[in-house]
């Protein structure tokens, strides 16, 4: 696998972003699969033959889901894998989720695709009404299909990433089809490395310039706003992008610049867990990564929207929708950290958003 090239002291192989996404070529046809996915689709291979959005969609997550799960057993000193589990929902569709749990590197890590269709449940359609959707009353057939994921390091100094790709599809009572994109990639650190958040931010800022220029900028406001803990005062991390309802300028268009986001996770982490995992650390570090995991989980169950979707849906898979947890995290009374410490660093960014690729700010 390529990864991107010098950015801020991290040496890699492979050139820019754009050579990356280039040089992985195109989504391959059902019938290429093999053992290029984690397991067998979950669509009927002669329906995945066809061109059409839904089939590009579950090819597309379903190689974005291997690529990265090789990616990172491929960090492990000891041949840790993943764990994989392909299960089907009666309601209609299934998923494949990876877990690889109590690695040397990696202390768990999950990644996460669903593709599954049937009837908008009432709780799901109140949601989405709220953010604009125009949805008839009555039965509202729905498809959606994403790729999600997150990994909990080990090693405090590895940061932990999310990412989240998705499509969905809605069609009324009259036949009229409503659709778009939503996702996003954002970096958690426990300490903070100046170097590494613009190397995470240039990368994912080459993705989105490949099809507007507008993108980086927008998306990645977005992404401070919507990942804020508000009874914490502050950000979960030091940000990314993020966007939802996108469905312009055309279906296609948004699917190729989905693709190369979700192409552009492995060159924005993997460096940074190369460059960290070695690292020396001690029991203060330690305790630290705990408390700064327990504020995911506090988002995460809170308010994160897609967590909630997915508790919504009938036939919600709750071991997969919940892969995102930690398998450890801590709560202290009132914990403050010392002026002038590493841990108070990371704690002033998170309360204050920076832009580091030196962007202007909005007005």
């Amino acid at each position: 696998m390529a990864e991107v090239g010098e950015f801020g002291g991290i040496g890699v192989a492979g050139g820019t972003i754009a050579t990356y996404l280039h040089q992985r070529g195109e989504v391959q046809t059902a019938a290429g699969y093999g053992r290029r996915f984690m397991a067998e689709p979950i669509t009927p291979k002669e329906v995945l033959a066809s061109k059409d959005m839904k089939a590009q969609m579950e090819l597309l997550i379903m190689k974005i889901q291997a690529d990265f799960c090789n990616a990172l057993e491929g960090e492990e000193n000891f041949g840790k894998k993943f764990t994989v589990d392909r299960w089907e929902r009666s309601e209609g569709g299934g998923g494949i989720t990876c877990v690889l749990q109590d690695g040397d590197v990696f202390e768990k890590a999950g990644v996460n695709i669903s593709v599954v269709h049937g009837n908008l449940p009432k709780g799901a359609i109140q949601q989405m009404r709220s953010r604009g959707k125009q949805l008839a009353d009555g039965e509202l057939p729905f498809f959606a299909a994403g790729v999600s994921a997150v990994i909990h390091p080990r090693n405090p100094m590895v940061p932990t990433i999310h990412f989240n790709y998705r499509y969905f599809e809605v069609t009324d009572s009259q036949g009229t089809k409503q659709w778009w994109f939503g996702g996003g990639t954002d970096l958690t650190p426990y300490y903070l490395n100046e170097e590494d958040a613009i190397h995470f931010h240039r990368t994912l800022k080459e993705a989105c310039d490949e099809h507007d220029s507008s993108y980086y900028p927008k998306f990645k406001a977005w992404c401070d706003k919507y990942f804020f803990i508000p009874h914490r005062n502050e950000c979960r991390g030091v940000g990314g992008i993020f966007f939802d309802d996108l469905d312009e300028p055309d279906q296609e268009s948004a699917f190729n610049f989905v693709s190369s986001c979700a192409h552009s996770v492995i060159p924005s982490y993997l460096p940074l867990v190369k460059k960290h995992k070695n690292e020396a650390y001690g029991d203060r570090e330690r305790q630290w990564q705990l408390l700064r995991r327990g504020r995911y989980v506090e988002f995460n169950l809170i308010y994160d929207r897609g967590t909630k979707f997915g508790l919504y849906t009938p036939g919600a898979r709750y071991e997969s929708i919940l892969m995102s947890l930690p398998l450890t995290a801590k709560w202290e009374y009132m914990n403050l950290p010392p002026a002038d410490s590493k841990e108070s660093e990371i704690t002033h960014v998170l309360k204050n958003p920076k832009e580091w690729l030196q962007m202007p700010q909005k007005q």
